[in-house]
């Protein structure tokens, strides 16, 4: 890697230039039955979120969709993230890191899901966090829909996987790549990744068939980021969403699905990636477009 490159994450960065996402610290679970000592009731968690990230925007999509925006109050961060971390009001989460653990040294990151009673986090995986709010909260929020049926869970997993390893997480090894090996692998897995989508959705309204599952919800937020955000400034630019057909008229299915379009905050999304990742973008000047007309009629019932 070239001495004079700053890396945007030096710590996640390998010598040759790859950007190698750091673990999740905190796995704590809630539980419907409490078993784990953190027990599924109103009032106890807050969420902290930012409407700019698509791991925290995850957790953002079930909450709505599971009902829950009572039972669990949510915290979002201002869009720029500056040397101390993420703000909101007048204190930082790296505050409440700290809090749970004195010798954290990773970065911060949302979402997180904070434990008001006993004054830590429980968790700051979305992984966990989405699945919590999918399967341990159905006696408290809306058990219906069922985005993780009992059926598909195999599948359902493992294309999670492939999702987060080539699309979700590649168009962040793209961006945040300090060599050009690195980016160049990273990018043409993205869209080996996008025409195998573009493939699958060929013939299924949804990934799984005619009603969305969590898979969809974490293509989602990759997807309504990468015309804005990754097409540009991560230089995913092989082609945009617009020009696949099928994952275009996917892409507006979902914006449309009841609840998600309220979720979407292309200020925040925008504001955050080219104002703080200035090593990427180093004159901070936010685009104005593009125009994406999400709300044109996706034309995929009949499939």
């Amino acid at each position: 890697m070239d001495s004079q490159v700053k890396a945007q994450f030096p710590d996640e960065q390998s010598p040759d230039g790859r950007f190698v996402r750091q673990e999740d610290r905190f796995r704590g679970w809630v539980s419907a039955d409490g078993h784990t000592g953190f027990p599924a009731v109103a009032g106890r968690y807050q969420l902290f979120v930012s409407l700019a990230c698509p791991w925290a925007h995850r957790t953002i999509i079930m909450r709505k969709l599971k009902r829950l925006e009572a039972a669990i109050p949510m915290t979002v961060v201002d869009p720029i993230r500056d040397e101390r971390g993420w703000r909101y009001g007048t204190h930082f989460l790296s505050e409440l890191y700290l809090l749970s653990d004195p010798t954290y040294r990773g970065r911060i990151t949302v979402p997180v899901l904070w434990d008001m009673q006993t004054k830590r986090i429980v968790s700051n995986s979305d992984d966990d966090i989405l699945r919590m709010f999918e399967t341990e909260f159905n006696a408290i929020g809306d058990p219906e829909p069922d985005f993780y049926p009992a059926e598909y869970r195999t599948e359902i997993d493992a294309l999670n996987e492939e999702i987060f390893r080539e699309l979700n997480d590649g168009v962040y090894q793209a961006g945040f790549a300090t060599s050009q090996t690195a980016y160049e692998e990273a990018a043409y897995r993205v869209f080996a990744m996008l025409d195998r989508l573009e493939e699958r959705l060929a013939t299924r309204r949804f990934l799984f068939g005619k009603k969305p599952v969590e898979t969809d919800w974490r293509a989602f937020v990759t997807l309504i980021r990468f015309d804005p955000v990754y097409y540009s400034h991560f230089k995913c630019n092989l082609r945009r969403i617009v020009d696949y057909p099928n994952l275009y008229g996917y892409l507006r299915d979902l914006y449309q699905y009841p609840g998600v379009a309220q979720t979407v905050d292309f200020d925040h999304i925008k504001r955050h990636y080219y104002y703080t990742h200035d090593d990427i973008n180093p004159t901070r000047i936010v685009p104005i477009g593009p125009l994406q007309y999400l709300e044109m009629p996706a034309g995929r019932e009949h499939l």
